[in-house]
């Protein structure tokens, strides 16, 4: 159960990268890992928010004899949606931390706003090191801010994009199911005989052979 923080930080820098660090970030992470600490193994791949494993007695009513138990902390697996990756988390997390992310206001709020001291695991380490790293990559992005006019073009295009999207779908449909030269072909005899069927083929090569 027990793991050293110099073992933790080595995995930590191995899967986030040294360079991929922010600034000042590898400081605190090392003031803030202690030397060896006791948690769960799955609290590892998780956010725990300091909840784990407790140790006590179990007293009888009639004698008083004391046993020892365990108390352990409301697990869930849960997808929280991340704004800065724009897609759902899986993640273990326990009922104290889903209060303290909806306190937070989200999971990227929550990473962001919790101390290193008090992320105790290695999957929060993980995740609060890589939701900065992205902010500060986000902050440093620079913003620019189109006229109407080129709005308008952009709209233009992208309508233009969705439609030849669609005719090539539909072209893609018809040779696949070869109903292009059908069709082509019942569109040129309603076109030269108006009173043909357009329904039976053979029909319209009788009216046209008696004409």
């Amino acid at each position: 159960m027990a793991f050293r923080g110099k073992e933790m930080m080595k995995k930590l820098l191995k899967k986030v990268g040294e360079k991929n660090l922010a600034h000042g970030v590898k400081e605190q992470l090392q003031k803030s890992i202690p030397d060896s600490k006791v948690v769960m193994n799955r609290a590892k791949r998780g956010l725990y928010a300091g909840r784990h494993i407790q140790f006590g007695n179990r007293i009888s009513e009639d004698g008083g004899n004391k046993s020892r138990r365990s108390w352990k902390p409301n697990v869930q697996e849960k997808r929280l949606f991340s704004y800065i990756l724009d897609r759902h988390i899986r993640v273990k997390v326990t009922t104290h931390a889903l209060r303290c992310i909806d306190k937070a206001g989200g999971i990227d709020e929550y990473l962001l706003k919790t101390p290193y001291h008090k992320m105790d695991t290695e999957m929060g380490l993980f995740w609060k090191a890589k939701i900065e790293k992205m902010y500060e990559e986000l902050g440093q992005m620079e913003v620019v801010f189109f006229s109407p006019e080129d709005e308008a073009k952009f709209e233009q295009g992208f309508k233009d994009l969705k439609l030849a999207e669609r005719a090539a779908r539909r072209d893609a449909r018809r040779q696949m199911y070869g109903w292009s030269g059908k069709l082509e072909e019942i569109e040129n005899r309603r076109s030269h005989d108006g009173t043909g069927n357009a329904e039976d083929g053979s029909d319209g090569d009788v009216l046209v052979a008696n004409s």
